[in-house]
């Protein structure tokens, strides 16, 4: 019952959400609007019909008048409510481009100036990153997932390098965001619901400008170190420290682990 609940609560739930974010923009001439329509209004209800309670640690490191990257693992479809939620700034995400064609969700995405990336483009990918780089610059805030897709279980996945070159164009400071509890509550690629609690922990600020300006695999490590450090602190799976960064052209796999097995 829970499941078929909440894919009736969210069908309808987010083409409502979708108008209203349409509508704010409109009135108020200002994108960030909508965002404030995903945090208030849709992301709560989503949580609440998956039986989600939200734990949020680390609120003091958020500074909404300092652009920030926020960088998160990824259990769960559910972590994108979780993050509206527990990071309150008007942030864009940065996402897949397949996510622009997906009804109501991409169509937002999209007119409210988030970020997609073609990762089979490589020029296009840069692209993309240039213009989440303009938008840092112009006082944005930016959300991603370096691991490229969600942890089949829970374990921190090797990360991609392209989005903390990002980071090191844009020379503003990164914040580790560790969710905990999504997987359990809905696991990739699938519907089924268990309702629990939902933690996430946001980090102390990492400075950019202690690394190198072509450093992005040091970056990464730093940032995920902090990401599996609290995991751990929070009781999930953690991941493997060595195996950090992810092989060229794939995701969830590490340079690590291509080595080892030719």
């Amino acid at each position: 019952m829970r499941k078929l609940f909440c894919m009736l609560v969210a069908g309808v739930w987010s083409p409502i959400s979708f108008v209203l974010a349409i509508l704010a923009m409109v009135v108020t001439l200002n994108p960030a609007a909508s965002v404030w329509v995903a945090r208030r209004i849709w992301s709560p209800v989503l949580l609440w019909a998956g039986g989600a309670t939200l734990e949020v640690i680390g609120a003091e490191n958020v500074d909404p008048k300092r652009p920030t990257i926020y960088v998160g693992n990824h259990q769960s479809t559910i972590d994108i409510p979780a993050h509206f939620l527990a990071v309150p700034v008007p942030f864009r995400y940065v996402a897949k481009s397949q996510l622009k064609w997906v009804p109501f969700i991409g169509w937002y995405l999209a007119l409210a100036g988030h970020v997609f990336v073609n990762r089979s483009n490589r020029s296009k990918a840069i692209a993309s990153l240039d213009a989440a780089a303009a938008k840092i610059r112009a006082g944005v805030s930016i959300f991603l997932y370096p691991e490229g897709t969600r942890s089949p279980d829970g374990r921190i996945l090797p990360f991609k390098k392209g989005p903390f070159a990002l980071a090191l164009k844009s020379r503003v400071p990164v914040c580790p965001v560790t969710i905990e509890g999504s997987g359990n509550l809905m696991p990739k690629s699938t519907w089924n619901i268990t309702p629990g609690p939902i933690r996430v922990k946001i980090g102390k600020p990492i400075d950019t400008t202690r690394f190198a300006e072509n450093d992005r695999e040091g970056l990464a490590r730093a940032v995920r170190e902090v990401i599996i450090a609290d995991s751990l602190s929070m009781g999930g799976k953690g991941g493997d420290v060595d195996d950090a960064v992810a092989d060229a052209g794939v995701e969830g796999v590490g340079k690590a682990r291509v080595s080892s097995s030719t």
